[in-house]
């Protein structure tokens, strides 16, 4: 039977690669996103047409991901897998941003994979089955200066990942890690900058080094050797595609700067400290209706 997979975010970049990968793949795939008959109106009509449901979803809404969960179980009968995709970048002077900002950016990478965590795993629990994918980013393990906060959002969903996983191992329930690099995707032509300008301009020449970063990132992702954001798909296909108590916890995709070193200096740490608080048994994924 074919796998029912939601993809959040899935108007462009990693989630719109996931779902056209998964669907011709023969899975199942709801691609999830914001205004699909306004603002994300073609990017929808082009998924539908690759044999792509999609459903409207704003992760930072508790109501519209509660209907869209509920309209999904109610037509497919089950969601076997949750890609926690969407999300949006910041850049920029750290002392800048508002709090208003931060708590924007926190509302989307971090509350609303929680929010769709807590929609879906209700379904999955009852199953004893399924598997949640969150999309992190190498920054939740190194830190650019400059990228602070994105960093931080995304340094909260590595605790969330790894809480989570423990916690709903013995339903039969594994929560995996994708970290990705930077890659050439909307996500950092959109990102966030920081509204108050006067404290910009107060850091002098530190305070413009944010643009020439971007500068070289652009120019680094748009050349004939830019990496592929498909790399990205491919590694979430392969998460779905492994079997259960086999999927790594966590996976670099790109350049790493580091974070699969730190990968695999945590892994026993963290391995210890479940063992010390006696909760071994937690760490292992109870084998269910997925092989």
């Amino acid at each position: 039977m074919a796998k029912t997979v939601l993809v959040t975010g899935a108007s462009t970049g990693f989630g719109r690669l996931t779902a056209e990968m998964l669907a011709a793949a023969g899975c199942n795939v709801i691609a999830a996103m914001r205004s699909p008959t306004t603002k994300n109106r073609e990017h929808a009509l082009a998924l539908r047409k690759l044999g792509v449901s999609v459903c409207e979803l704003d992760v930072t809404d508790d109501d519209s991901v509660e209907q869209a969960v509920a309209a999904i179980a109610a037509d497919a009968g089950r969601i076997d897998v949750l890609v926690n995709n969407a999300g949006i970048a910041s850049a920029g002077v750290s002392e800048a941003f508002t709090a208003r900002e931060l708590a924007a950016l926190f509302d989307v990478n971090v509350f609303g994979v929680h929010r769709m965590m807590r929609a879906v795993l209700p379904l999955m629990r009852d199953r004893k089955d399924g598997l949640i994918i969150n999309v992190g980013s190498i920054l939740g393990r190194v830190t650019f200066p400059f990228f602070g906060h994105y960093g931080a959002s995304k340094f909260a969903v590595e605790a969330m990942t790894d809480s989570y996983r423990y916690e709903v191992s013995q339903f039969g329930i594994d929560v995996c890690l994708v970290q990705p690099s930077a890659y050439p995707t909307q996500m950092y032509g959109s990102a966030m900058q920081p509204a108050d300008i006067e404290a910009v301009e107060s850091y002098g020449e530190i305070g413009k080094i944010p643009a020439a970063m971007f500068e070289q990132f652009s120019t680094m992702l748009s050349g004939d050797d830019a990496p592929d954001p498909q790399d990205v798909a491919k590694a979430i296909g392969e998460l779905i595609k492994t079997k259960k108590g086999a999927r790594p916890e966590r996976v670099v995709v790109g350049a790493g700067f580091g974070a699969d070193a730190i990968n695999e200096a945590t892994r026993p740490v963290q391995a210890q400290v479940v063992e010390g608080l006696g909760l071994g048994h937690l760490a292992k994924v109870k084998k269910g209706l997925f092989g």
